[in-house]
């Protein structure tokens, strides 16, 4: 099987959006505790569940897009801005709500707009 790189604009805006999670998937898998602590989260003394959680979204968010990078199908791409679409309906949601509202948080909801934003433009012909 070889390794496809798209040539069109759309395809590659998804293409990248799937590096950026797999990337930010590989960090919270390996490193789970510079995750946490940018997330502005702390495990329990003397309890390491935390850590076994991080690592598992990780997985999942690198899995799902080493499957989009190795596969380039509009499906999986979709999964990917549905994720990253229905993660920033949350944020906003905590923002409202939580009274969460930081430029810390505004910043990852910027991320997570952008990195649903760009495979879902590109599946539904935006691009």
């Amino acid at each position: 099987m070889e390794f496809y790189i798209p040539t069109e604009t759309g395809e590659l805006a998804a293409f990248c959006a799937a590096i950026a999670t797999g990337l930010f998937g590989l960090f919270a898998l390996f490193a789970p505790g510079m995750a946490l602590k940018l997330a502005g989260l702390q495990t329990r003394e003397g309890s390491r569940e935390g850590f076994a959680f991080v690592r598992s979204a990780g997985g999942f968010y690198a899995g799902l897009a080493i499957v989009a990078l190795m596969m380039a199908q509009d499906w999986i791409y979709m999964a990917i801005g549905g994720g990253f679409a229905l993660a920033a309906f949350g944020r906003i949601l905590s923002l409202m709500s939580d009274r969460s509202f930081t430029v810390k948080n505004l910043l990852v909801l910027f991320a997570q707009v952008l990195l649903g934003g760009l495979p879902l433009a590109y599946v539904f012909g935006f691009f």
